[in-house]
């Protein structure tokens, strides 16, 4: 059982976050409808996946070490509802799907750090 409950905490983050990282890259994909020319549209869906080249490059080194994981991923949501709610003009609403998007985050550190835990012991 205990085996189960470390490959549960190992492959989780790991899962998640792709899951996750494949999410936000999807959503940069509303720039091609913009109408814009090619030069505009290209550089719109590389600044839109910005986050997404950071969080691949925590991913890789979050595979060995954890607590790298488990504290950026956190941040990582921290600063989502931060500009999300500085950028906002109602925030009721801007706090529930900031919330939304960040609360995976946040699940994804707390896994990495439980996983970081487990290994410690």
């Amino acid at each position: 059982m205990e085996n189960k409950v470390s490959q549960f905490v190992f492959w989780t983050p790991r899962i998640l976050s792709m899951i996750f990282i494949a999410f936000l890259a999807l959503m940069s994909l509303d720039v091609f409808g913009t109408g814009a020319g090619f030069w505009e549209t290209l550089a719109g869906f590389l600044i839109h996946n910005i986050p997404v080249f950071i969080l691949i490059a925590v991913l890789a080194i979050s595979w060995k070490r954890e607590i790298v994981g488990g504290i950026i991923f956190i941040l990582a949501g921290l600063l989502y509802i931060f500009f999300g709610m500085k950028n906002a003009g109602d925030w009721r609403m801007a706090l529930a799907w900031s919330v939304q998007i960040s609360g995976v985050a946040f699940l994804i550190g707390g896994f990495f750090l439980a996983n970081w835990f487990k290994k410690r012991k």
